[in-house]
């Protein structure tokens, strides 16, 4: 075991001091040392019945003859840091997580891991450290939120968001953005809808790094607490076994993700966090693979905010795994890739079954024969862009219109809500890529604030920096290379023409290359003064098309 280096023979006495000024016995010294990775605090919702699992995860690994010690990672709510400052220490927070979890894991010599995340960037933040740390490894997510309930209809936090767009354009009045207030979000837990965190839960499952039911039992069930426990035990067959993170978290299996996560209809940010976490693992993703792949899955699930169905009705229809075996009976996934309960994924999915076929189209019923991200390239973005395609209108999957340009998050959100935006328009944002934010702010205000005001319907908006996963429509980020490194976006002009074409997968500004080419003779892309962290983290972050992830300048 690992932990005999801290527990075993005469040079291991001094720590066995400090293991005895623990509390440690000697028949605990015996036993595999499992970390307990905690991502409980009181400031995020998603978190904050945390401690609930973690201590079912420590009765669960006790249970099985294993000594459970809990040490923390942090965790940011995007809901909370969204259009503001704030919102650039989000994404940032995903390395912090995976380097902190590093030292911790290998500094103390634990023999295993349980991972307790919820919330955006918590999530591939340990999937990260699982890799890289490559010990026996278990995840438990906090689980999902119920959904609201406004005048009998569930609603979610995009819902929320989307009330402020409407109150702007004079279609609800204060009382009943109160309302909504006090009724979206009931419960602890990630918010209800197929957003960011419930998206790489549900993926974690599919990625076989967590037990079903992993993304889908709503926080407060009481089987999510069982799941813990289970999770607990677990853990000491992996360690028993041998079985590590990148035994499981292989290249076919990450290709399995991309493609249930194109059957799900997941957040634009999977398209951040896979590629970051094949780095990990050695595999350079190409996030262009997401088109041949969603042109051969069916998008099967409309969660909110493509629909009107949230976690607890994906989690009674059958769950991820009653998705995946829908999607295997095309021949979509690699059945023999190894997951947690150390069975392969053809032996865990074998008995699933759809419960709900309105909740999980079934093969002949599916929203659309295509997924739901799709990745756009031209001259706007020749390393490509993201959108997610499930969550867009059919009038809007073509459309051509004039360039508003904007050079912050701010001023964009100040023009729409001041009736600037006209139906037609293609609102363009950017100097918000992992570099030029730097942070990578999500979009959630001004995407909100279009729905909002009725315009869902008429208007696009593209960025460098990213989405919520509560956005829809006509929402295209990750636009790459960025404006801040010299991408084509800093090169558009206001009125210009921009044509985008889903369906073709293209997204281009229709100038002369001549025309640009002159352009980029003056062009100085704008710096954004930082100091601290972010500072740090602009200096060595990637483009949005290889994940973000950080890379030394040599």
């Amino acid at each position: 075991m690992k932990s005999d280096a801290i527990t075993k023979g005469m040079q291991a006495a001094p720590q066995r001091s400090l293991l005895n000024a623990l509390g440690f016995t000697k028949e605990e010294m015996k036993r595999p040392l499992i970390g307990i990775v905690s991502s409980y605090n009181e400031i995020v919702p998603g978190h904050m019945n945390i401690d609930k699992i973690v201590e079912a995860v420590k009765m669960g690994v006790a249970m099985a003859g294993g000594v459970p010690r809990e040490f923390p990672a942090i965790a940011v709510c995007d809901g909370i840091a969204m259009g503001h400052s704030g919102m650039r220490y989000s994404l940032v927070t995903r390395d912090l997580i995976a380097d902190s979890t590093e030292c911790m894991a290998l500094a103390h010599q634990f023999d295993g891991l349980v991972m307790i995340p919820n919330c955006d960037k918590n999530v591939p933040g340990l999937l990260m450290a699982a890799a890289r740390v490559n010990i026996p490894t278990i995840f438990v997510s906090g689980g999902p939120m119920l959904a609201g309930k406004v005048h009998g209809h569930k609603r979610s936090l995009s819902s929320m968001f989307e009330a402020v767009g409407a109150n702007a354009a004079g279609k609800m009045t204060d009382d009943e953005v109160a309302y909504f207030e006090e009724h979206v979000c009931p419960t602890c837990g990630s918010c209800s809808g197929m957003y960011t965190a419930n998206s790489m839960n549900c993926l974690t499952e599919v990625l076989g790094m967590g037990l079903r039911g992993n993304g889908t039992i709503p926080a407060v069930y009481s089987e999510r607490i069982r799941l813990a426990k289970k999770a607990g035990m677990q853990i000491m067959e992996l360690v028993e076994k041998n079985i590590r993170p990148r035994d499981i978290m292989t290249k076919d299996a990450i290709l399995n993700a991309l493609t249930i996560d194109m059957a799900l209809g997941c957040s634009t940010n999977s398209m951040l966090h896979l590629p970051a976490i094949a780095h990990e693992i050695g595999f350079d993703f190409d996030i262009k693979f997401a088109n041949p792949i969603s042109e051969k899955t069916p998008n099967l699930c409309h969660l909110a905010p493509a629909g009107h169905t949230y976690m607890e009705d994906l989690n009674e229809a059958g769950g991820v795994y009653a998705v995946m075996k829908e999607i295997s009976e095309l021949g979509l996934l690699n059945l023999d890739c190894m997951t947690v309960t150390g069975k392969t994924v053809g032996e865990n999915i074998k008995n699933a079954v759809n419960l709900n076929p309105e909740v999980i189209r079934p093969l002949d019923n599916p929203y659309s024969k295509t997924g739901g991200l799709a990745v756009l390239s031209g001259n706007i973005a020749p390393d490509g862009s993201v959108v997610k395609r499930s969550a867009v209108v059919p009038e809007m999957m073509v459309h051509e219109g004039p360039a508003r340009v904007f050079e912050s998050e701010e001023d964009a959100i100040a023009a729409i809500k001041g009736g600037k935006i006209v139906p037609g328009d293609v609102v363009v944002i950017r100097y918000e890529g992992p570099k030029g934010g730097p942070g990578m702010r999500e979009m959630l205000n001004p995407t909100s604030a279009i729905a909002g005001m009725g315009l869902g319907s008429s208007v696009a908006l593209i960025t460098d920096g990213r989405f919520s996963g509560a956005s829809r429509g006509a929402s295209i980020g990750h636009v790459s290379p960025e404006a801040a490194v010299g991408g084509p976006i800093g090169l558009i002009q206001e009125g210009d023409i921009i044509s985008i074409d889903i369906p073709n997968y293209s997204l281009n500004l229709k100038v002369s290359d001549e025309e640009l080419e002159e352009r980029r003779k003056n062009f100085v892309p704008k710096k954004t003064e930082v100091s601290g962290y972010l500072a740090r983290y602009a200096s060595m972050v990637t483009s949005a098309n290889r994940g973000a992830i950080l890379e030394i300048n040599k």
